[in-house]
């Protein structure tokens, strides 16, 4: 697929989902931390999925602690039978599957109902604790099968490393490397509210859609990548794009003041009531907690 340019030939970058500025974060850290009512919250029907899928979950583990106890108990003692050690195989990977299956729910869980990051014991049980399940399920497994007496070299080889090889694939497919919280949630939030609905119904009455462009030094968004501001040189020389409520959570403000100019440049008709868009304009970036500079 062809990268995407402007007309100046700077970089387009699509922005599906932003990474909220940094006074978002701030301001989502505090009223975390004083409890606020402005923290971010689950919705009903998030909660009863992420319920839904904790209990999920929980069967799928309590199943790989069960066939981890089977094998412990039972198989590990008909080490003279002929098919002992496909058994053992089988077992091995069938806790693995377990465990894994059980982690995906878990994290989709994390995902619609997660924790604090202020409250950093919970937040790590809470988000690895599919790594710790898989340590639970295999590590006792794997201690009893290389000291099993009746297990010859070769057996305790091949299941020992297979158990090995499952454990630190189980626990890296249940590890969350980039957990969900309720401070970034609260982020999120905080970056969406305000002006963001009026915006979006001026800039696609402008335009005919929800699209804006802006560039990572920027404290406004515009109305195309050719517009002209967007095209100066900038820190990385790349133009972003996305709706007008991904822009906000960019940390952009608002929408410029230069609407007739960038209309122009866009090859978009100039409506008839342009003078009352702009006072609309200009009456929200007043009312702006900042008003934003172009």
């Amino acid at each position: 697929m062809a990268e995407e340019k402007a007309k100046s030939g700077k970089k387009v970058v699509k922005v599906e989902q932003a990474e909220p500025s940094q006074k978002a974060k701030d301001l989502a850290n505090e009223a975390v931390k004083n409890n606020t009512d402005g923290v971010w919250k689950p919705t009903a029907e998030s909660k009863s999925k992420a319920t839904t899928f904790r209990v999920v979950a929980v069967i799928f583990w309590a199943l790989a602690i069960a066939a981890e106890a089977v094998t412990i108990f039972w198989l590990l003692k008909q080490s003279e039978t002929s098919w002992f050690i496909w058994a053992l195989i089988g077992a091995i990977v069938v806790i693995g599957v377990l465990a894994v299956v059980g982690s995906q729910f878990w994290k989709k869980a994390n995902q619609l109902d997660p924790a604090k990051k202020s409250e950093s014991f919970r937040f790590f049980i809470q988000n690895q604790l599919g790594v710790i399940i898989s340590i639970i399920a295999f590590l006792p497994l794997i201690i009893l099968i290389f000291l099993n007496k009746d297990m010859d070299g070769k057996q305790k080889g091949i299941a020992g490393g297979l158990a090995i090889a499952v454990l630190i694939a189980a626990g890296l497919l249940s590890a969350e490397f980039n957990p969900n919280s309720v401070e970034d949630e609260t982020a999120q939030q905080v970056a969406n509210e305000g002006q963001i609905g009026d915006y979006s119904t001026i800039v696609t009455e402008l335009t005919g859609e929800d699209f804006v462009t802006w560039t990572l030094s920027g404290n406004v968004y515009h109305l195309c990548t050719d517009a002209s501001a967007v095209n100066l040189t900038s820190a990385d020389n790349q133009i972003y794009s996305g709706d007008v409520s991904t822009a906000h959570t960019a940390g952009k403000a608002g929408l410029t003041l230069e609407i007739t100019k960038e209309l122009g440049e866009c090859g978009f008709d100039v409506p008839a009531n342009i003078d009352e868009i702009e006072q609309q304009v200009r009456d929200l970036r007043a009312s702006a907690p900042e008003e934003p500079s172009e």
